[in-house]
């Protein structure tokens, strides 16, 4: 698939669910009013979507959130799509959680054919991440990164780079996870939904956090890519990489080759932009509908975002909340 400036489509980010066990102070509000059950796809809808997907040349599937983890037998769909990797387009199958879920999850996960998984974890300060998370438990998540670990999943850690709250962390984290192995990638807070917080309080530019860095850690360009926005840096010092993304500071429009598939069916071509398609409908009516739909869509795929961060109007871009579109 080709959208109207050239940009190839091969990822797709499937939300399995907008539902989740944290309420992450720059992602939710505390007190969530989530989907009525009966508007959410079955786990047979979104498999169907995402082999439509697949069929058109979509080499790799995210799932993601909310905390798909948290959806009621959603290693079924894992295992279907997992079955797919190698006999058609798709390459991988790969998952964005908080961890909560994968002590009793990571080795099915395996088995399903995931190599790789993107953990969210903004602090090691348990009682600051109670505070960021609203009420989540540091001690079960180390202890879902640890059978991550142990069951071999390639782990890529994400941190949300917050002002006055991480910011002087950002250091040790990067010492942590590269000595486990793992990689590690920054991301400025985004103007998504109402969260109960003012964004230009948390706002963090990463040109900043890198210049920090720097005063420390010898920051190399990396050609490495893993089919998502980041730009990536080796870093002499422990010998791991560093990713940076940046949708306010120097966003990735360019190169953009996803698009965004909601719990409800609905896809967004752009994260920043409210043009949606109705995929659910579609796929009600018949294979030559959602075909139709597809090819309809990809075709009004935006050049870019227009995301900002603006203390004078504080409300966000978008109301859309990230943890409906699929984080």
């Amino acid at each position: 698939m080709q959208d109207a400036f050239g940009r190839s489509i091969s990822y797709l980010r499937v939300s399995v669910t907008d539902r989740c066990d944290f309420r992450c102070v720059y992602c939710m509000s505390e007190h969530m009013s989530f989907l009525p059950r009966d508007e959410v796809l079955s786990l047979e809808e979104i498999e169907r979507l995402c082999l439509a997907f697949v069929d058109r040349g979509v080499e790799r599937l995210r799932i993601t959130g909310g905390e798909p983890l948290v959806r009621k037998n959603v290693m079924q769909l894992f295992d279907r799509l997992g079955a797919r990797i190698g006999k058609s387009a798709l390459q991988e199958v790969t998952l964005t959680t908080n961890a909560s879920q994968l002590a009793r999850h990571a080795k099915d996960l395996v088995r399903a054919g995931v190599t790789r998984i993107n953990i969210s974890l903004d602090t090691m300060d348990a009682d600051k991440f109670r505070q960021v998370t609203r009420w989540g438990d540091l001690t079960k998540v180390l202890a879902g990164i640890d059978a991550a670990d142990a069951a071999g999943l390639k782990i890529k850690i994400n941190t949300v780079a917050l002002r006055g709250f991480n910011q002087d962390e950002i250091p040790d984290l990067l010492r942590w996870a590269h000595g486990r192995g793992f990689d590690l990638t920054l991301i400025e807070t985004m103007p998504l939904g109402e969260t109960g917080e003012t964004r230009a309080d948390q706002y963090l530019p990463l040109s900043l956090v890198r210049a920090n860095l720097e005063r420390s850690f010898t920051l190399t360009p990396s050609s490495h890519r893993t089919g998502g926005p980041a730009r990536y840096y080796q870093v002499a010092e422990t010998g791991g990489r560093l990713g940076l993304i940046t949708p306010l500071t120097h966003n990735f429009c360019e190169s953009c080759n996803r698009v965004r598939l909601t719990c409800t069916g609905q896809l967004f071509m752009c994260l920043g932009q409210e043009d949606s398609a109705d995929l659910r409908g579609a796929l009600r009516a018949g294979d030559a509908a959602l075909d139709r739909a597809i090819t309809a869509a990809i075709a009004r795929k935006p050049k870019g975002h227009d995301f900002v961060i603006d203390r004078r109007n504080p409300a966000p871009a978008l109301a859309r909340p990230m943890s409906l579109t699929g984080g």
